[in-house]
């Protein structure tokens, strides 16, 4: 693997990090489940873009993490049997109720908790997997 697609898959997990350290900053200030979400929803979004780079796959513009491991399963099976249920349901998270008109989505606490739980997995399985951290 070239140097520059390691430094640029760096880069997306970088930018992952801050997205997962935000979800878990809030959720443990009681911040807004809503806002939660979405930070756990970019976290992986970038994880597994940051992936497909670092695998020499260019990652299609989409917010659909379902289709994202999809692809990262060419690489890492396990990925997708234990998480594709979470990106099915977190890839709804990105579009349900972001934007007015009617109230932003509040999701029960102990329901993203378990997602946010999920998501630090993923995440530390694909730096694993990446020989990051």
């Amino acid at each position: 693997m070239s140097e520059a697609l390691a430094h640029q898959a760096s880069e997306w997990f970088q930018r992952g990090d801050h997205d997962i350290e935000t979800a878990q900053l809030l959720y443990d200030a009681h911040g807004h489940t809503d806002a939660v979400a979405y930070h756990i929803q970019q976290a992986i979004e970038k994880y597994l873009k940051g992936y497909l780079i670092l695998n020499g796959e260019k990652p299609p513009r989409t917010h659909d993490l379902g289709a994202l491991l999809n692809l990262v399963s060419r690489f890492q099976p396990d990925l997708y049997t234990s998480f594709i249920e979470l990106c099915e349901k977190v890839t709804r998270y990105y579009v349900e109720d972001r934007y007015p008109p009617g109230p932003p989505a509040a999701y029960d606490r102990s329901e993203i908790k378990a997602d946010l739980d999920l998501a630090w997995q993923l995440i530390k399985l694909v730096r694993q997997d990446a020989n990051i951290y």
